[in-house]
């Protein structure tokens, strides 16, 4: 997404507020301080403790980055401020990353009677990642630094506006299938159809049509019409759709367009393993990293990891797993569920005959020329750790889970992770990770039996032992507060971990006593880390051999009327997503809510068979891959305008230019209405629920990447080349 040019108008002549939470009515947020620079809101002041002995101003800061500005705009900084002592400070709008670009740098004279301050300056570069601050460093003795009503007001672009997306004919920027569905939305406001022109890398027009009106989109407010050319079957590269002057960004059309992603999706969990060595002849030299948490200096290691104080008396090793998301934690429930994902999608391999998703030597990882499945082997790595996170024989809670172990504190960004010096702590089991940590052991046992028995033992042993851990401790929950450091992924109703585990333990080994706690079903609601029990109903369908009748038919029966709510969705909008809130407003990780409705599809499609399922995956992925509101793919590495700045510790090009943008294949959050990191709020308020994105490394809640979100796009870009 690009700034349009924009008028300046006669509300605006002061310019725009672009500073959030000025007043400091009750919390800091998203101000900051440096780390030898304690702060906290005091009397609905932001006041901090400035240290003696550093030399330069910079070395002791008050700030609040992610500062939109706008090259040749003059902005106004005001602010009230106090000290302890008297002292002079620099008061700086600036880029917050190197080269640093000043829009100003002022002194301002500080002494314990409140005075107000103003100052002008004109910024010479267009970012969204300005910086402002207090720099009150170099300091003889140390003193407090209090500040209230601070503002910066400037520019003409009013916050959430001014967005250019581009062409208005928005295409699958990547490559449609020869054999499958391939359409385009245009954005015109014409109540008529529009002719249009398919045209291929030389220019010349290999099909024409005219559009479907399919009118207003709730979701992105657009005006939207609909371009056919499925009937066009030639394979090559270089194609655009073209309405009146306004062409698409250019696409392939392939008779395997996802065979490389499928790939680069799954490669995705090498390359956040933790514990081991990401090496070159396997990422190539951008990605290589020395192996994280290990307990080499400054890293405290994930090798001996001790509990939050209060929790236990022991430590564990629990080095290994996958890094969660942007983070350096890990987490049972959304690591089970990612690891399940693939082993599941080994198991649609298995049988679906899929030759390719059984391959050893599938991808470019360690294992490789093992003779195990690659998938396997990754999913592998994950299980490994989940096993370590079950509290042992001679300890209480004994066979629980720890929900998750991660750093005390969010670390800087960025920071890779041989470098993070913060301690790791296991926070307190849970009954929601415990039960995540059967399912996924039982799963394991029923896989591996044939590759490793030793191995499937052991899963099935944790698997079981977590089960009647669970039920002996069947509400103890993760609690929201716990979010510093790590995310909390609270989760206060288990019924659904319960029925999940319960179908996979009973898929294992037949005991009627899991059958029995089997008693969530699929609904239009889908699955996600915290709601599980459709998986029961999932596992039920890919293993029917192995259910009652009964129960098989009525999971087959739901999932085939999810599917067809779906199939509904993706039709009724002008771009086909097939996950369409009730609410209107798009959540956190909006794109994966797209892939699982797309898992549910596939698995109707193999159940049924019915080519309505599989065409509406495969425009699911042109949704995630261009035709949509943003004209952007979520999908990295894949289209013209593909997400790059993801929100991630190591993949931070855009915080530091030696560090590399995320992979190919990394896929982005996606739109979320509700706007919970300060760059949202600074560029996207009052945007339509399916825009609420921007592909900025500071934005959290809308350009995060996370294991289970790749874990279902893997899965779907497999089923498309293999359906």
């Amino acid at each position: 997404m690009l700034f349009a040019a924009v008028t300046p108008s006669a509300t605006a002549a002061e310019g725009y507020e672009r500073v959030l939470n000025g007043t400091f009515d009750s919390v800091k947020t998203p101000w900051w301080s440096s780390g030898n620079t304690p702060s906290r809101v005091e009397s609905g002041r932001l006041c901090a403790d400035i240290p003696a002995g550093t030399v330069n101003p910079w070395q002791s800061m008050i700030g609040q980055n992610d500062v939109p500005l706008e090259a040749g705009q003059p902005y106004t900084l005001r602010f009230t401020a106090t000290a302890t002592k008297n002292v002079t400070v620099r008061a700086t709008v600036q880029l917050a990353a190197p080269p640093n670009t000043t829009t100003m740098n002022k002194a301002a004279a500080l002494t314990s009677t409140p005075k107000t301050f103003e100052f002008t300056g004109t910024s010479t570069v267009a970012t969204r990642n300005g910086q402002v601050a207090i720099q009150a460093g170099g300091a003889t003795e140390a003193y407090t630094l209090c500040l209230d009503d601070v503002s910066l007001k400037g520019g003409v672009i009013p916050p959430g506006g001014g967005w250019d997306y581009g062409s208005p004919v928005r295409t699958n920027q990547h490559a449609y299938p020869t054999s499958g569905p391939k359409r385009a939305s245009i954005v015109d406001s014409s109540t008529s159809p529009l002719p249009w022109q398919l045209r291929d890398v030389a220019g010349q027009v290999v099909a024409s049509g005219q559009t479907q009106v399919k009118g207003d989109d709730a979701m992105t407010r657009d005006h939207v019409h609909i371009a056919d050319f499925t009937s066009f079957r030639k394979a090559g590269s270089g194609y655009t759709v073209a309405v009146g002057d306004q062409v698409s960004y250019p696409f392939d059309i392939a008779a395997k367009p996802y065979d490389k992603l499928r790939r680069d999706a799954l490669a995705y969990f090498y390359h956040n393993r933790s514990g081991i060595p990401i090496e070159a002849r396997y990422v190539g030299d951008a990605y290589a990293r020395p192996a994280g948490h290990v307990g080499v200096a400054p890293n405290k290691g994930d090798v001996s990891v001790p509990c939050q104080p209060g929790v236990c008396d022991y430590s564990l090793d629990v080095s290994g797993g996958w890094y969660d998301a942007g983070d350096h934690g890990k987490y049972v429930v959304n690591g089970a569920l990612a690891a399940w994902q693939l082993m599941d999608l080994y198991e649609r391999s298995l049988y679906r005959l899929d030759i390719e998703g059984l391959r050893d030597g599938l991808l470019s990882i360690p294992e490789q020329d093992n003779r195990v499945p690659d998938v396997l082997d990754e999913a592998r790595w994950q299980v490994e750790f989940l096993l370590k996170m079950q509290v042992p024989a001679d300890k209480p809670l004994a066979g629980m889970a720890h929900h998750k172990i991660h750093d005390l504190a969010w670390t800087p960004h960025p920071t890779l992770p041989h470098n993070d010096a913060q301690p790791r702590y296991l926070h307190a089991p849970s009954t929601a990770a415990t039960l995540n940590l059967a399912a996924a052991g039982a799963q394991c046992a029923r896989i591996w039996k044939l590759w490793d028995p030793a191995f499937a033992q052991r899963c099935l042993t944790a698997a079981q032992t977590a089960w009647q851990a669970a039920l002996a401790n069947p509400d103890r929950f993760a609690p929201r507060e716990d979010s510093v450091g790590g995310g909390p992924y609270d989760d206060t109703n288990v019924t659904d971990e319960f029925s999940w585990a319960g179908a996979e333990l009973y898929a294992t080994t037949g005991k009627r006593e899991y059958l029995d706690k089997v008693t969530t079903k699929l609904t239009s609601a889908g699955f996600s880390w915290k709601d599980t029990g459709a998986l029961a109903d999932l596992t039920i369908v890919r293993l029917p051999f192995r259910f009652p009748i009964d129960r098989v038919l009525a999971a087959r029966s739901r999932v085939l009327q999810v599917a067809d709510g779906h199939v509904r969705d993706l039709r009724s909008q002008g771009y086909p997503n097939p996950s369409k809130p009730s609410d209107g407003l798009y959540a956190w990780g909006s794109t994966s809510a797209t892939t699982n409705a797309a898992v549910i599809m596939a698995m109707a499609y193999d159940l049924s068979l019915k080519r309505e399922y599989s065409d509406a995956v495969l425009e699911s992925m042109d949704y995630l891959l261009g035709r949509n509101g943003l004209n952007q793919s979520f999908i990295s590495g894949y289209g013209e305008r593909a997400s790059k700045n993801q929100h991630h510790r190591h993949w931070a090009n855009q915080l530091d230019p030696k560090l590399p943008n995320p992979p190919a294949g990394s896929l982005a959050g996606g739109p979320n209405s509700g706007l919970q990191d300060p760059v949202a709020q600074q560029n996207l308020p009052g945007c339509a629920p399916a825009k609420c994105y921007i592909d900025e490394i500071g934005s959290w809640s809308t350009n995060e990447v996370a294991i289970n979100w790749n874990s279902s796009l893997a899965w779907i870009a497999a089923f498309t080349d293999t359906r």
